[in-house]
């Protein structure tokens, strides 16, 4: 199963009211967290104060850095899945993709909910990597548009997830837009964009669901795949390991065989 799919699960199985009631909560904890290490309350300035000259100067000269990601290969198109709310019988949909860096490792993944029913919402899940200051947030426009806030929700040890209510005036705007830019904070306070291509957003979502059998079949084949490399990586590091040792290794092979 693939990131964005294990996190967009978390609103099919719980319902989207009780991950939504844990913007309120969820943060302090998060917060929390790292600030045990340090102390309880002084952990949020310590981090600037530690290094003024370093964490101000880059800020001015170098401006926010701006990373570009691309699709998983194995995500050829945005996918659309559609289920019901087992607590309140409402239908949501969400519209999912995984991105990675240029050498191929997961960055970040999103998910963007369509919630049907007599409130209709629109939510946008995004999982983050590890080691970004969680009390600022996020934030996300689509190209240069306003940008909009988002906070996260908890961490987990694979990333942190975040999430924003957002309007249709937003939803019209990635359908047509070229990137999503996602911006957070490090652990020096230094600006990250992620620019996340949007292409083909619009056609998934606006298209059919696809079949919960072929996402399963989908999803097993990945996994397939990821644990044929992670074999074919183990077999090179042993092979590379044994033709290391394989001078001091053969001596005592050879009169080893002959025994009945």
């Amino acid at each position: 199963m693939s990131f964005a799919t294990r996190f967009a699960s978390l609103g099919r199985t719980r319902g989207l009211a009780t991950v939504l009631a844990l913007l309120v909560s969820a943060p302090v904890l998060a917060q929390t967290a790292p600030a045990q290490r340090p102390a309880a309350q002084p952990a949020r300035p310590a981090a600037p104060a530690q290094q003024p000259a370093q964490g101000a100067q880059p800020q001015q000269n170098a401006g926010p850095t701006i990373v570009q990601v691309k699709a998983e290969p194995s995500q050829p198109e945005w996918t659309k899945v559609c289920g019901k709310d087992q607590n309140t019988n409402t239908e949501i949909c969400y519209t999912t993709r995984d991105f990675v860096s240029d050498q191929g490792q997961p960055v970040l993944a999103l998910a963007v909910y369509d919630v049907k029913g007599q409130q209709p919402q629109k939510v946008v899940r995004f999982v983050m990597p590890l080691g970004l200051l969680l009390q600022p947030g996020l934030r996300f426009a689509v190209d240069q548009g306003q940008a909009t806030p988002g906070r996260y929700v908890m961490c987990l040890p694979n990333g942190c997830f975040a999430e924003a209510q957002v309007k249709d005036d937003f939803i019209a705007a990635i359908k047509k837009g070229n990137n999503l830019n996602v911006s957070v904070q490090n652990q020096m306070g230094r600006e990250i964009t992620f620019a996340v291509p949007a292409a083909g957003f619009g056609k998934a979502f606006d298209g059919p669901p696809i079949d919960p059998k072929v996402l399963e079949e989908q999803q097993k084949k990945l996994q397939e795949e990821l644990q044929k490399k992670s074999e074919e990586m183990r077999q090179r590091m042993l092979q590379s390991q044994g033709g290391a040792a394989a001078p001091g290794a053969a001596a005592p092979a050879a009169p080893a065989a002959p025994k009945p």
